[in-house]
């Protein structure tokens, strides 16, 4: 008989408070209207991809491309009948960021609001955590 490296219990827990998750991504009402639009012509792709790839003067920089399927280690979200999906090397970089779409006279673009960034380059195109 092997002696036991550690003793464990269980207690039944009633009434538990469930507590809030962060979501993983969230979308503006603005980013949500720019990704139908973008779809709305192509019947092919199911939504938008997001990663992270390195790159930049900061370490790390955000892609978006389109996608035809969802891969298996893929994080999922559906808001408002858009999805979006995150790359598994990207899900920790991204918890709790709000996408959003930003047009003004000179640019059109989404904008990646994270909490979770330590850092960002002078131009805004590459941050580190």
């Amino acid at each position: 008989m092997s002696a036991s490296i550690a003793r464990a219990t269980v207690r039944a827990v009633s009434r538990r408070k469930i507590l809030p998750t962060r979501a993983a991504l969230t979308l503006t009402p603005s980013a949500v209207s720019k990704v139908k639009q973008l779809l709305q012509n192509k019947p092919d792709y199911i939504g938008l991809k997001v990663g992270v790839r390195t790159r930049g003067c900061n370490g790390l920089t955000y892609t978006l491309d389109y996608t035809k399927e969802k891969d298996k280690s893929d994080e999922e979200v559906l808001q408002d009948g858009v999805r979006v999906f995150i790359e598994k090397k990207a899900q920790l970089t991204l918890l709790g960021t709000e996408m959003d779409f930003v047009e003004t006279k000179l640019s059109s673009e989404f904008v990646f609001n994270n909490p979770n960034i330590k850092g960002t380059c002078g131009c805004g195109e590459s941050f580190n955590i």
